[in-house]
């Protein structure tokens, strides 16, 4: 795992975002709620990926 995760968490926020604007234009609350979610999975996913690195960099020392 690594920069193909990366891009896919970043793409998932970016698409979750994309989501609560359309969902904020058009009041559809349904939507905009999905679109927070979204930015909040692809959010906790790139921690965890920031964590692996951390763990990652402290084994290679």
């Amino acid at each position: 795992m690594g920069l193909d995760d990366k891009i896919d968490n970043k793409a998932e926020e970016l698409k979750g975002k994309t989501k609560e604007g359309v969902g904020n234009a058009t009041d559809d609350e349904g939507l905009e709620a999905e679109g927070k979610a979204d930015q909040a999975s692809g959010n906790i996913k790139q921690a965890g990926e920031k964590l692996k690195d951390a763990a990652k960099n402290i084994v290679d020392k």
